[in-house]
């Protein structure tokens, strides 16, 4: 085949400009493209544990910031009370809604359908092997018609979970490198990543709605606001600055506060995924593979981009400014990967 390419590792012949084996999947392009930086040897379970913790503490800082904006602007207008139980409907709604239909929106926007037992027999396989290693009951397995690799995990507890995978991924990743993509999936129901990814989402969503609101009524319906202030005191006249401020910023804190969340529990789904497999390199070889075949997915967007094993939308590299990325740089998560191998030998 004049032109083509021969790969390496099985002789094989492919077509010209091929990334990938037509035969045995290996990658055209050479490895040094992602060159991690020297790490120490790392143990999965302090990773897991450390992520863990670090989660937690940026969750309850995203709670901080959702009741203590409620707070100023209840004072704002003269009462702490109001803000505080203003901020708790709103909550109460928008989780009630998220709680009830996020899942079923999620994969009814990307076009996830159930897996068939024959055609996706090694998933399914796959799927029950990781699940008894994490402990879990069976979820249901859904494929996504895509030529790119990614995946993701929905559902609010882990006997209503839901898997979902890309086709390109299936086709492209052997046994062991789908069994540390499906363990890194497993990994996100077991510590309830779903949840906290709803949670997280709502309390973003309720923290811009609460922010909207009081700045609507402060600078559309000033005339109102003097009249409650007027007969006020000073104090309250503070408390509508300092709300103002807040409602301005709050949005931007509270958005970032979920990207770190999102990272964090990334982290961990990686090393606990290296604790199911015992195997860090098959995912580490997935990121690889991924990294270079792209991790596209059907009806991508931004309200679900923290979903997926890779984001869809956006490649985050290490110069990538950490403050804005849904994800930690692949390169990173490999290296971490790597690391877990080096501390297993």
């Amino acid at each position: 085949m004049g032109g083509g390419r021969t790969c390496p590792k099985c002789g094989t012949q492919n077509p010209p400009g091929a990334v990938f084996c037509n035969l045995c999947q290996e990658p055209f392009v050479r490895k040094s493209v992602i060159s991690p930086r020297p790490a120490p040897m790392l143990s999965f379970n302090d990773a897991a544990a450390g992520n863990v913790r670090m989660s937690r503490f940026l969750f309850l800082l995203l709670f901080a910031a959702f009741f203590g904006l409620g707070a100023v602007i209840g004072k704002a207008y003269g009462s702490l009370e109001l803000g505080l139980s203003l901020a708790l409907i709103l909550y109460a709604i928008l989780a009630s809604t998220a709680w009830f239909s996020g899942s079923s929106i999620v994969l009814s926007v990307h076009g996830a359908t159930e897996a068939d037992p024959v055609a996706h027999q090694r998933l399914l396989n796959v799927v029950e092997e990781m699940k008894i290693a994490a402990g879990l009951p069976m979820p249901k397995v859904c494929v996504m018609e895509s030529q790119g690799m990614n995946a993701f995990a929905a559902g609010r507890k882990p006997e209503e979970a839901t898997i979902a995978v890309t086709t390109g991924l299936l086709d492209r990743l052997n046994r062991e490198e789908l069994q540390g993509v499906i363990a890194h999936e497993l990994a996100h129901v077991k510590s309830r990543d779903t949840l906290y990814n709803v949670c997280a989402a709502v309390l973003v969503g309720a923290i811009a709605l609460l922010s909207d609101l009081f700045l609507r009524d402060t600078f559309f319906f000033r005339g109102r606001g003097r009249a409650r202030s007027a007969g006020g005191e000073r104090g309250n006249i503070a408390f509508l600055a300092l709300g103002i401020l807040l409602a301005l910023l709050a949005p931007l804190a509270a958005r970032l506060l979920q990207m770190s969340i999102s990272r964090q529990r990334e982290y961990h789904a990686d090393a606990a995924a290296a604790g199911f497999t015992r195997n860090p390199l098959g995912l580490a070889s997935a990121l690889e593979k991924i990294s270079l075949g792209g991790a596209q997915v059907p009806g991508e967007n931004r309200g679900t981009q923290h979903l997926f094993l890779v984001n869809p939308l956006r490649t985050f590299t290490e110069t990538s400014s950490g403050l804005l990325s849904t994800h930690p740089p692949t390169e990173l998560r490999i290296q971490r990967l790597k690391a877990m191998a080096g501390e297993r030998g």
